[in-house]
């Protein structure tokens, strides 16, 4: 008996073990066909995220062409009005001295008549002073 109990239970073994396997198989290929389809969600993904990168990688090209181009006219601009500046601080400073220039003149030529005034002066004094000795 324990050889037919033997027998039964080796062909209920055989059996769960069939249907485990052909589960595991089922799984398994329900499994694989799982993986398929995330795998071409994955590569329709990988798509659409390389398409989101460049267009990204553009935007980022795209942004930066314009910082150079600003940097570009940002320079220019600064360099015609530092020349714009400079030649009016020139300008300014060139007028000013000028104004000076004629100060000093206008000074030198009122010391000047001042000077032959007093030349006068001096000369009339002594001649309009009686002399002693008479």
């Amino acid at each position: 008996m324990s050889t037919q109990r033997e027998s039964t239970e080796s062909g209920a073994m055989r059996k769960r073990m069939k249907h485990e396997v052909a589960e595991k198989a089922g799984d398994e290929a329900e499994s694989k066909t799982v993986e398929e389809e995330e795998f071409e969600t994955n590569i329709a993904g990988s798509e659409e995220m390389e398409l989101s990168v460049s267009l990204i990688l553009e935007k980022i090209e795209s942004y930066t062409q314009r910082v150079s181009e600003l940097l570009e006219s940002g320079k220019t601009m600064l360099k015609e009005l530092s020349d714009e500046f400079e030649e009016k601080l020139i300008m300014i400073h060139k007028e000013q001295v000028e104004k000076w220039q004629e100060e000093i003149r206008e000074l030198r030529a009122l010391d000047a008549s001042n000077e032959e005034a007093n030349a006068l002066l001096h000369n009339a004094r002594h001649l309009l002073q009686p002399t002693r000795d008479h």
